[in-house]
């Protein structure tokens, strides 16, 4: 699409105001088709034009002419387009949280018309950060089963950024994730569960372990190769101002990674020390498979709990799941 000629695209140049406003709400529904709605959710989905078309069975044109249609019907710049792929506009986010309720409608409806079958059992999609799939999230799952024995579950593992994307887009029901700025948490509710604590664990036998309940100089944990979470992750954030509070950098020849079962792979099985938000590592502990070393450390982070669509009624199975949690927090 052509900007004008003070390099502004016509949709962002006061178009609600100027041509939004000049269609009412009762035309924009007389054109809209459902094509638009379905290509609007399979790139808020997907993330780039060209899955979204390989999902439609669709050119990647054909998509890009199909949004700039629905652009242009609602008159303003639903959806950024850049080489690292697409992001909605807050216009956009807006939109998503009806668009997706008309496709899943729509999706049941041919269902019924077409006499596919439906599930007996019925299945929950849920999101987890990977610091609490294992920990929370399982202990919650163990409970549901219980509960639903013939209920199915799809989890889905991602960063803070990926379950918001998630829910808004419907792929997932509910996540257990973090609270997040503002702008990201449009469409979204939070219920905080806890703030979640650093610890610093090893395997029983590692030689800081052996030492019993001796306070740890965070200097000592140098001595051995470190596990601690990826970059940019809050639990990252609280671990790297831990050790500036000590006047310490982290070393370069550190382990890095969001997987809690390598992390917990090699502290079983060498004399690494583990740094990480203390839930993941809640049942080792527990069961003496692993120590925590007494180490002055941040008493809390960032604030853990249910992240929800805003507006949009959880089903039996979503809110079974989320009454586990409540009793587990």
């Amino acid at each position: 699409m052509e900007t004008g000629n003070d390099g502004v695209h016509p949709l962002d140049r006061d178009a609600w105001s100027n041509h939004g406003a000049s269609a009412s709400s009762r035309e924009v529904t007389a054109r809209i088709r459902l094509r638009h709605l379905t290509c609007f959710v399979a790139v808020a989905q997907e993330r780039t034009l060209a899955r979204a078309a390989a999902r439609l069975h669709l050119s990647q044109p054909a998509v890009s002419k199909t949004l700039a249609e629905l652009e242009d019907l609602a008159g303003r710049r639903l959806v950024e387009r850049g080489r690292a792929g697409t992001q909605l506009t807050p216009a956009g986010e807006e939109f998503l949280r009806y668009a997706v309720d008309v496709a899943q409608a729509l999706e049941s409806a041919a269902a019924v018309l077409t006499g596919a079958a439906v599930p007996i059992a019925p299945t929950l999609r849920v999101g987890a950060l990977p610091t609490v799939a294992g920990g929370l999230l399982a202990e919650a799952l163990a409970r549901l089963r219980e509960r639903r024995p013939h209920a199915g579950v799809s989890v889905r593992i991602g960063d803070n950024p990926e379950l918001l994307a998630w829910l808004k887009s419907g792929e997932i029901e509910v996540a257990v994730g973090r609270m997040a700025e503002p702008a990201m948490m449009q469409g979204v509710s939070f219920e905080l569960h806890y703030a979640e604590s650093l610890a610093v664990v090893t395997r029983p036998q590692h030689p800081l372990a052996v030492a019993g309940d001796k306070v740890i100089r965070p200097r000592a944990l140098l001595d051995y190769p470190l596990v601690v979470p990826g970059a940019g992750t809050a639990p990252r954030h609280e671990v790297e101002g831990f050790f500036a509070a000590h006047g310490v950098a982290l070393p370069p020849g550190r382990t890095e990674t969001q997987s809690s079962a390598v992390a917990r792979a090699l502290t079983l099985i060498s004399d690494a020390v583990w740094i990480t938000p203390q839930r993941p590592v809640q049942l080792d502990l527990d069961r003496r498979w692993l120590r925590r070393l007494n180490v002055p450390v941040p008493g809390s982070a960032e604030p853990v709990g249910i992240l929800s669509r805003s507006g949009v009624p959880a089903s039996e199975l979503a809110t079974q799941l989320i009454d586990a949690l409540r009793e587990i927090s």
